[in-house]
């Protein structure tokens, strides 16, 4: 048995609530462990993880970029893991995606395009290990952002899905930045 001590509680890692299929929400409720939600909140996990991969082996500028959009992600998942009816609850830019969290992602993209000529072409992933971590994480990012599509049929106002766009633009530019010059495809079919 693992235990966690937090503020002089003690607290299991397990909790055997989940043991039939089905997992608690921020605000209460419990829902499926394969409802929309859920999978939507796995694929964004699964993306924060990327970014700690990227954020371990990045310059320290990278880093800190990845270790912000780590947070934000903490955000979208709280707001992501709140029944529609609950959503009074949601505070902005702690468990709430916000228009500024958006527009943050938007003037890194210009600031960092700056940087590097674009590729005009498809790229092959892979020149540098720092570019192909990122790139993992951006097609992460694509699969939560098409997961999102269910969510925000049901949250019309949500920001979710317009913010998981443009992190997978940013994350494709960083990854561009990073390695510098980019393998296109026909580069490589020249090759």
């Amino acid at each position: 048995m693992v235990s966690c001590v937090f503020e002089g509680i003690d607290v299991k890692i397990y909790t055997k609530t989940g043991d039939k299929g089905t997992t608690g929400l921020l605000y209460g409720g419990r829902v499926s462990k394969n409802s929309s939600q859920v999978e939507l909140n796995g694929a964004v996990d699964e993306a924060q993880a990327h970014l700690g991969v990227v954020r371990a082996h990045a310059t320290s500028e990278l880093a800190a970029i990845c270790r912000s959009l780590e947070l934000d992600l903490w955000i979208l998942m709280a707001e992501v893991a709140t029944q529609a009816n609950k959503r009074d609850h949601l505070k902005p830019g702690t468990t709430l995606v916000t228009l500024a969290m958006v527009t943050h992602l938007e003037e890194l993209i210009d600031e960092i395009s700056l940087r590097f000529d674009a590729p005009k072409e498809f790229v092959v992933p892979g020149e540098e290990p720092t570019a192909a971590f990122l790139d993992v994480a951006r097609t992460v990012v694509r699969r939560a952002e098409r997961q999102s599509v269910a969510f925000v049929e049901e949250v019309p106002d949500s920001l979710v899905q317009i913010y998981l766009n443009r992190l997978s633009d940013l994350l494709w530019t960083l990854a561009r930045w990073s390695e510098g010059v980019s393998l296109t495809a026909r580069g490589a079919l020249d090759a």
